[in-house]
């Protein structure tokens, strides 16, 4: 028997540079092509029953690119809340941008809070796109949440644990990830949900992003079926509990 589909998607969209540039392009064209290639994702996981779909879409290291691509991806970000959130609104998605935003211009503050606002009660796919993310900032900012609350005296020392600090990072709204995608044959994480990503099946493709369609989608989803994931325990014990 084929175990389920996971509940909740995360994907490292790597290589639309790599991409643009074997065919003699400009960088910015794959950058192009590859927001093409997320909404047809979003549009398959909406589709295929996925309750949750998170897309790395910036990192915080990504500010060491040249200045005119990153500003490029910004004005992309900004062009994509604007021209794609009615659809999907109209589509019952939610979209909620998680990442350090105090970087980011006023235009796309006010972008990213509009689209969230929007579709904020749509009951449909949760999509999260991390702009300016990184699993490291994550766990800072988390626990300096902490440790505020602890100066306030709202939260004693004694009680933190896990759940704890969980509930400060910025996916607390969230499932942990149970599949992590990344494309363009890199297989590492790049710090990205580094506390989420603790029991992640973890899924690297060769493609880059811009060819990762919907069949790519499939199949990765269909090798997340053949996992047997016991988080710890012994394959007997799951047996008992199934």
């Amino acid at each position: 028997m084929k175990n389920p589909l996971p509940k909740h998607v995360a994907i490292i969209m790597d290589g639309n540079g790599r991409w643009a540039e074997a065919q003699g392009l400009p960088r910015m064209e794959g950058h192009q092509a590859g927001s093409q290639s997320a909404k047809k994702i979003i549009e398959y996981c909406a589709k295929a029953g996925i309750s949750t779909l998170t897309l790395f879409a910036f990192g915080v290291e990504n500010y060491q690119r040249p200045s005119e691509e990153v500003d490029f991806l910004m004005g992309l970000f900004l062009s994509t809340l604007q021209n794609d959130t009615e659809e999907l609104y109209k589509n019952n998605i939610s979209i909620r941008i998680i990442g350090d935003r105090t970087r980011l211009n006023d235009s796309l503050q006010h972008a990213m809070q509009a689209s969230e606002t929007l579709t904020a009660h749509n009951s449909g796919l949760q999509l999260n796109v991390a702009i300016n993310y990184s699993g490291r900032w994550d766990i800072v900012q988390a626990a300096q949440r902490l440790v505020e609350a602890v100066q306030n005296n709202t939260l004693r020392v004694g009680d933190i644990e896990e759940k704890t600090l969980r509930s400060f990072l910025s996916t607390a709204h969230l499932t942990d990830p149970d599949l992590l995608i990344r494309t363009s044959g890199e297989q590492r994480i790049s710090n990205f949900m580094l506390w989420q990503f603790a029991y992640t099946e973890l899924y690297f493709s060769p493609l880059a992003w811009p060819d990762f369609n919907e069949t790519a989608m499939e199949e990765a989803l269909k090798w997340f079926q053949t996992r047997h994931r016991r988080f710890g325990l012994t394959q007997q014990q799951l047996d008992v509990y199934a």
